[in-house]
């Protein structure tokens, strides 16, 4: 049975629970799979629904079709954003050029969606199965529809992942069997890396490496993210900041940081622009230890998800961040 997690690096503790559910066929209705994204809860899923499928020796076509979503039984949830009248799976939104202002979300007709999903007869399996991805991206009324389900799942098999348990209803989290998964170590880390034949970390800013906090998954968006960034921009944001910071003058005109600000705005969409937050905050933080920096990011931060006029919000913050204008 063991095989049925092979590759799975770093999750002793959930491939344990789950084999053992397998083992002695006491499957719960719902499962909760909490733990960091990037470390291989959505793979676990799929091994663990092989197992319940095609018996604890697993099955390589059952494998193969769980992996290409090509399963009659298996509905796969994730968060979408609304793109005129129709909902966009969050995975599919930079291809089909989803202009992403606001975070994706698990909407209240998915939830419905399950519900009617679980009410079918099986076509293969012995039940129905779901997997709904960033379960913490739900509205309230998506949220009670989905405990209305979890209180009533018929025959079929609910897993739910998130890395924010404590977003989630205390009643939906009674509901299900929690599933943690761990940050992985730095070697295991490596060994995950290897195996995809990616390169090592060294060769990452340590940001990357810092904010992956220990999945493989999230470096590798890390570093999409980055290679994405256009040439010189986000050194131009730790040289207008970053240099003050260490002790340098501030820039010789407020219209480098007008003219960054522009950039920035016409370069990247908000969701970029969040990220390059991420990776800046924690530069100026390893550079220099002032809190002042870190609640105007915060703020600016804030502001971009409430759907503020991103370039003014920009502008006003890097004349104050500069030292240009007063906080």
């Amino acid at each position: 049975m063991a095989e049925l997690f092979d590759g799975l690096v770093g999750q002793h503790q959930a491939t344990t629970l789950l084999l053992a559910a397998l083992e002695r066929q006491r499957l719960a209705p719902a499962y909760l799979f909490c733990g960091p994204d990037g470390v291989g809860r959505s793979i676990a899923a799929r091994r663990f629904l092989e197992g319940v499928i095609a018996g604890p020796a697993g099955s390589a076509s059952v494998r193969r079709r769980l992996q290409e979503g090509n399963h009659p039984d298996l509905l796969w949830v994730e968060p979408t954003y609304s793109e005129k009248g129709q909902l966009v799976p969050a995975s599919k939104a930079a291809e089909a050029g989803v202009s992403r202002k606001a975070p994706p979300q698990l909407r209240l007709e998915q939830v419905r969606a399950v519900s009617q999903f679980l009410g079918r007869r099986p076509v293969e399996a012995n039940r129905c199965l779901v997997v709904i991805e960033a379960v913490e991206a739900m509205a309230e009324g998506a949220a009670n529809a989905l405990l209305k389900t979890l209180e009533e799942p018929g025959d079929g098999l609910l897993i739910l992942l998130t890395a924010a348990p404590d977003r989630l209803l205390s009643t939906i989290r009674s509901r299900c069997q929690a599933i943690p998964f761990a940050r992985l170590a730095p070697e295991q880390l490596q060994q995950v890396l290897a195996a995809q034949a990616a390169q090592p970390t060294s060769s990452d800013p340590p940001e990357l490496v810092e904010l992956a906090a220990g999945s493989p998954g999230a470096l590798l968006e890390q570093r999409q993210h980055w290679e994405a960034l256009p040439e010189g921009l986000a050194q131009r944001c730790a040289a207008l900041v970053g240099g003050a910071s260490a002790g340098a003058s501030k820039p010789t005109s407020p219209v480098e940081a007008l003219s960054l600000a522009r950039d920035l705005c016409e370069a990247l969409d908000v969701e970029q622009q969040l990220w390059l937050l991420d990776w800046w905050q924690l530069h100026l933080w390893r550079l220099s230890h002032q809190p002042a920096q870190q609640q105007r990011i915060e703020l600016l931060r804030r502001q971009l998800r409430s759907f503020v006029q991103p370039r003014l919000a920009w502008e006003v913050a890097l004349l104050e961040l500069s030292g240009w204008m007063a906080a």
